[in-house]
């Protein structure tokens, strides 16, 4: 909270800024400065007085929650358990390398394969990440690849072109059809419901060759920023196993942080693939929304969704994510352009250290803000840019902009799923108020974060707020016109570091910083910058305009050999 209404104090740094040199310019007079991010008082976020008295009734009212929270929640046992380190060399490559190692009979399929089962079964029963594995199907169709390569004839070009990902392990997002396997999303109404083919990004992925391990843990109805559901329990952190790994993909970030798997598959309609890849410190990619099929998933998109849900690839390199991202889009990947050669030199890069203030939202962290400062060194000193450091004074309302446009009706009218009605198929809709009676006895099926969820929804307005729709139409066109089709954008993917277990229930709107982005229909790609002084993934959201995603890929790999990419949690 600002200390005084000063307009040039800035709530993370605390210290005076100046409007005159707030904003860093590149030094080229073919760049077009955008008239709307130059800092005036207008942009400057001080916090009115009616937003200091809604931060303080929140603070306050959480800071009771969590004190009950601390009270009443269960002691965990035990000192901390740490996983082991990786010491399988085949564990320590992307899916690129082994691929070509398998085509090149370097290495077989098999051996691959067993050596992420073995990891597997080392680390899940800590981590509870993978909730249905197909390992014994997964062998046998590794064994399958080996005897094709034995038997092709064409060489290993023809099987590059055909089959990119032969005999490469995948792990799938419970949520996504794979066929045979548990397509629930956390609920346990579905407990049995079994997915009788795949969905069509899985589908394409298996076609180039990928051999799915088993599927992965989220939140209930993927609707929640901790993979935690009654069905198949709390999935942890592989930095801290008392931390969250996000979510809803958490699953999916946990197995590869751990090293248990070189490529997934999530999909993000609030921050659900880069929050899962930012605790997890490994990378990920939410596509431009249109791009890759989002059908065969669960739950299915309904009202305004469609436009703002996106499928994406998650891994532990950073190589694989523009391979990855190419199968995945099948028929529509040529309107990404993923041919084109990027030259960093030639684009243009801004920042943004935080949202200007939300009331709803907590601080970035010092560590986060320090290490996006270093990203903006380590570019002009390396590129010879000059990062612009910008504010776009509708950030601070992501939150609202966010919820406002997912309960929109599409384009027949028709409004989203109620979220009770989701929690309780195949049956009858849920009662919120009873299901937060039953949570208070320990009867209740759902999550606390479902519940409370549903209750918010009911007591939701479905007419949106005119400045509301004001504020995102106005942060549309100027975020679009900052980025153009050669601009890439620096901006935290949350303001805290992997919170603890549960925390996030007293913090719920901290999602903003990636939910807003999933509104606004621009890629991200999620990458990591190291760890903490706690040991937790630090990282930032390489933001850029529609359709180029190419740009935001190839900052991936530049951060990676910049700041030495994903980390084995287990390595001391």
């Amino acid at each position: 909270m600002l200390l005084n209404s000063n307009p040039f104090i800035d709530k993370n740094h605390n210290k005076t800024l100046h409007a005159g040199s707030y904003v860093r310019r590149r030094q080229c007079p073919a760049v077009k400065v955008v008239s709307a991010v130059v800092v005036t008082k207008a942009v400057i976020m001080a916090l009115t007085r009616l937003e200091r008295a809604q931060a303080w009734i929140l603070s306050a009212c959480m800071g009771v929650l969590f004190a009950l929270f601390r009270l009443l929640a269960p002691r965990l046992s035990g000192g901390f358990t740490k996983l082991q380190p990786v010491t399988n060399p085949l564990l320590m490559m992307s899916a690129m390398q082994l691929a070509q190692r398998i085509r090149r009979r370097e290495v077989s399929s098999v051996e691959v394969v067993q050596a992420y089962i073995d990891r597997i079964q080392e680390v899940n029963p800590l981590l509870n990440a993978m909730v249905q594995d197909r390992f014994a199907a997964a062998l046998l169709e590794a064994a399958q690849v080996d005897k094709l390569i034995e038997e092709e004839t064409g060489g290993e070009d023809v099987l590059e072109d055909r089959l990119p990902l032969l005999g490469v392990p995948l792990t799938v997002k419970e949520a996504f059809a794979l066929q045979g396997m548990p397509n629930t999303a956390g609920v346990v109404s579905r407990r049995g419901v079994l997915s009788v083919g795949d969905a069509p990004p899985v589908a394409l992925l298996k076609r180039a060759g990928a051999i799915p391990l088993g599927v992965t843990n989220s939140s209930e109805l993927c609707m929640w920023c901790e993979s935690h559901n009654h069905l198949y329990g709390i999935c942890n952190n592989p930095y801290d196993l008392e931390r969250t790994p996000g979510g809803s993909s958490g699953g999916e970030g946990s197995i590869l942080g751990s090293g248990a798997s070189v490529i997934g598959i999530g999909s993000d309609i609030g921050g659900s693939i880069r929050m899962p890849c930012f605790f997890n410190g490994i990378f990920g990619h939410k596509t431009t929304p249109g791009v890759i099929s989002n059908d065969c998933q669960y739950p299915p998109a309904s009202g305004r969704h469609e436009d703002y849900l996106s499928t994406g690839p998650m891994c532990r390199y950073a190589e694989d994510l523009l391979p990855m991202l190419r199968i995945m889009a099948g028929p529509n990947a040529h309107k990404l352009s993923l041919s084109i050669e990027v030259n960093l030199w030639n684009l243009r890069f801004f920042s943004i250290p935080h949202d200007g203030g939300s009331p709803l939202v907590s601080a970035v962290d010092e560590q986060l803000l320090q290490v996006q400062r270093r990203v903006v060194e380590r570019l002009e000193a390396d590129l010879g840019v000059k990062v612009q450091e910008v504010h776009l004074s509708g950030l601070k309302y992501g939150f609202q902009i966010w919820d406002t446009y997912m309960g929109l009706p599409d384009k027949e009218g028709k409004p989203p799923t109620p979220f009770q009605v989701l929690m309780g198929e195949p049956g009858r809709p849920v009662w919120p108020v009873w299901e937060l009676a039953k949570w208070m006895m320990g009867r209740s099926p759902h999550t606390m974060a479902a519940i409370g969820l549903a209750l918010v929804e009911m007591t939701s307005s479905s007419k949106p707020s005119p400045f509301i729709v004001k504020q995102k139409e106005k942060l549309q066109k100027e975020i679009e016109e900052l980025l153009g089709t050669d601009g890439v954008l620096l901006y935290p993917t949350h303001p805290r570091l992997a919170p603890k277990h549960h925390h996030p229930l007293f913090t719920p709107f901290n999602f903003a910083y990636t939910g807003v982005i999933n509104i606004l229909g621009l890629p991200v790609t999620q990458c990591p910058l190291g760890l903490s002084v706690e040991g937790l993934p630090l990282g930032v959201q390489v933001v850029t305009g529609k359709l180029q995603d190419r740009l935001s890929l190839a900052m991936a790999l530049y951060l990676e050999k910049t700041f030495g990419g994903w980390r084995d949690p287990g390595a001391d």
